[in-house]
């Protein structure tokens, strides 16, 4: 800069010259270099290229032109372009927020000439591209669309809107590769965006499968082939208007017959098929009808047995039914028709969908399933195939978490009455069909809204404890798979904590103490289960097992039983024994030398190991119980626990302090210690023995 103001002040016209060339050279590279460092080759400003140095110096430089002066002039053209930045982007804004709200208007010129307008302020400004590309695509001119998702990548490079509406333009132009390749960078810059890549990816494969059947069909009907014209014909004559139901009934069954693979589909779908409600006043009014004749019967049998052989394999053409408005308003009155036959083959229609990903999504999103729940377990009343049907189709949906959701609004006004009313006729109803249904409201569970609902459902209860009652009357299989699951969605809602629970505790968990002598080893395994989650919240509860002999009952159940029955029966054990010296006692008499316990505390499991380690603790108080244990390996193994690694902090406390007490009750157990090397670890349990 020194060099430059020299320049500037020669007397001699030639060095001046080349001096000003210099300074705007270096202008014009510090500007190249900002525009480089925001990452964006966009123009933030505009520079006049012919302006010279010399509009910066009017006036010739004297002589007492400092560096510093120089400078302040610097200085203050870079403020006077960040004033004119900052106007402009204010102006950008508001531009930008006018032509949403055209958009949002559905004014979609209007609101590219906003976004336009917006970039001539703000060249570098990405929203303003991709809401402007988006405009584009409203209007089908996919290749400008294109280009400002490429403008916008340059202002930001993962841009995950911009790549979205490039792959949604490439897939208009039916560039499916071009397309694909845009939704896979969206999983590489944010890998959380799974959901929206897949149904990105399924949107480019269907249109792309689509396309080709199309092609296919089209070709066939070139070639004159006899089938592909029929079905043509077969919707020309449904077309006629004015004639009898019969004969549309008929047209309908005959068009059905017809469609033998993807090609009949299409064709199907191509000339308009899906239209006849819309374009036929008899066909629709048929249909429609509240209360149907014989004729009206046949013919909503008809198009049902149609749209399924339309359907089947298809998801083109269950997305274009779905968005037939009589279609999906009808849907779930057919299911509630008083008509078995139509109601059966709705369940059929239903089944297409629910039974894949893409079709549960499309009917999630086409149908107001809010009252599904309720209408598809009224099936459960059913004696036939309609039972497992509607139930299938339940245990479908609640895949979807948008079906849950829904769920909620009618479930304490509309479900659970209707639910509590089956289990308490449990004798009546298709037993198949409630053990899959109680099942599903166990899975329902798994949201927190719907759990907690039902948690606080006193009826609920009631009905689940009936049910249990009559299971001791009823002993055929399919009532055992009633008890099974009743027994699963107690254990569900007992992940809740409310005064309903704690009102049933004592009611709970004697009839689990009941079912602890079923010869079905997963009807044991439940009922310990469900003690493990209810004696938490009664001591009252916990009184009356442990009068009942919950201790021996379950330490003859852990001689034997597998890793589930053992994390709840070791868990059920601890709550016992925890304050309640009876069930201590009742642990060292019925656990001679503490064989299951030792046993247990070899688990890998380490929530097994840590209840097993708690237990052995509580019952060393019990007078002869530390003495029992001289000749075992038990201080090795509470050793090796209370010094390891377990991920569970509780694991090496509980045994830290089991190891503590042992050694307090029966000093020959510090021998063992020493020689092991544990005084260290038994000297820092103590401090857990002090708190306890």
């Amino acid at each position: 800069l020194a060099n430059l103001v020299q320049g500037l002040n020669s007397a001699d016209p030639a060095v001046k010259e080349r001096t000003i060339a210099e300074a705007e050279k270096r202008l014009h590279d510090q500007e190249t270099s900002r525009e480089e460092e925001s990452k964006t080759t966009v123009n933030r400003t505009v520079i006049n290229t012919r302006a010279s140095v010399r509009a910066f110096f009017p006036f010739e430089v004297k002589a007492v032109c400092s560096l510093d002066g120089f400078l302040a002039i610097l200085e203050k053209d870079a403020k006077e372009r960040a004033k004119q930045r900052k106007r402009n982007e204010h102006l950008a804004n508001a531009l930008k927020e006018k032509g949403n709200d055209a958009f949002r208007k559905g004014d979609y010129v209007v609101a590219i000439q906003r976004y336009t307008e917006g970039l001539e302020k703000l060249k570098d400004k990405q929203e303003l591209y991709t809401n402007r590309a988006q405009a584009y695509l409203k209007m089908h001119e996919c290749e400008k669309a294109i280009t400002d998702c490429e403008w916008a990548l340059k202002c930001s490079e993962k841009c995950i809107k911009a790549y979205f509406l490039m792959g949604k333009a490439h897939l208009a132009l039916r560039h499916y590769s071009e397309s694909r390749q845009c939704y896979e960078k969206i999983l590489q810059i944010d890998p959380q965006q799974e959901t929206l890549f897949k149904d990105c990816m399924n949107e480019v494969n269907l249109e792309e499968k689509r396309m080709k059947d199309e092609e296919r069909a089209m070709k066939e009907v070139q070639s004159g082939k006899l089938a592909a014209l029929s079905i043509k014909e077969m919707l020309q004559k449904l077309d006629r208007p004015d004639q009898n139901i019969l004969y549309y009934t008929g047209g309908i069954r005959l068009l059905t017959g017809a469609m033998k693979d993807c090609t009949e589909q299409t064709l199907f779908r191509t000339n308009n098929g899906f239209s006849i409600l819309k374009d036929n006043e008899i066909v629709r009014r048929g249909f429609c009808a509240e209360r149907k004749n014989a004729a009206e019967v046949d013919l909503s049998v008809s198009l049902l047995f149609l749209w399924q052989a339309v359907c089947t394999g298809n998801e083109e053409n269950q997305h274009l039914l779905l968005t037939q408005p009589d279609v999906n308003a009808q849907l779930p009155k057919l299911l509630s028709s008083e008509v078995s036959e139509i109601q059966k083959e709705t369940l059929a229609l239903i089944s297409l969908y629910s039974e894949n990903e893409n079709g549960r999504r499309l009917l999630v999103r086409h149908q107001d399933l809010t009252k599904w729940l309720q209408i598809l377990m009224t099936f459960v009343k059913s004696t036939d195939a309609r039972a497992s049907s509607a139930m299938n189709i339940l245990s479908d949906l609640t895949k979807e978490e948008r079906f849950k959701t829904q769920c909620r609004a009618m479930l304490s006004t509309g479900v659970l009455p209707l639910f509590t009313q089956l289990l308490t006729s449990a004798k009546l109803v298709n037993q198949a069909a409630l053990a899959h249904c109680i099942g599903i409201m166990g899975n329902l569970c798994a949201d927190v809204v719907i759990r907690m609902q039902m948690a606080e459902c006193k009826e609920c209860w009631q009905a689940c404890l009936k049910l249990v009652d009559e299971c001791f009357d009823v002993s055929t299989p399919k009532y055992q798979e009633c008890l099974f699951a009743v027994l699963g969605l107690m254990m569900n809602l007992l992940l809740e904590s409310n005064v309903i629970i704690q009102y049933f505790a004592v009611d709970i968990s004697g009839r689990c103490m009941s079912l602890l002598r079923d010869k079905d080893g997963r009807i044991v395994t439940r009922a310990i289960g469900v003690l493990s989650r209810i004696l938490p919240a009664s001591s009252s509860a916990v009184e009356e097992v442990v009068k009942g002999g919950v201790v021996k009952k379950i330490i003859k159940v852990l001689k034997a039983g597998g890793q589930i029955t053992s994390n709840y029966g070791i868990k059920t054990l601890s709550i016992c024994t925890r304050n309640n010296r009876q069930a201590q006692e009742d642990l060292v008499k019925s656990d001679k030398r503490f064989t299951v316990l030792l046993k247990l505390l070899d688990s890998e499991n380490e929530m097994i190991v840590g209840n097993a380690a708690f237990c052995l603790g509580q019952c060393l108080a019990v007078p002869g119980a530390a003495t029992s244990l001289l000749n075992s390996n038990v201080v090795m193994i509470l050793l090796k626990h209370a010094g390891g690694d377990a991920t569970r902090t509780s694991v090496q406390e509980n045994a830290a302090i089991a190891l503590g007490k042992l050694c307090v009750a029966e000093s020959r157990h510090v021998f063992q210690l020493r020689k092991l090397n544990g005084l260290a670890i038994l000297n820092s349990s103590m401090k857990y023995i002090h708190s306890i």
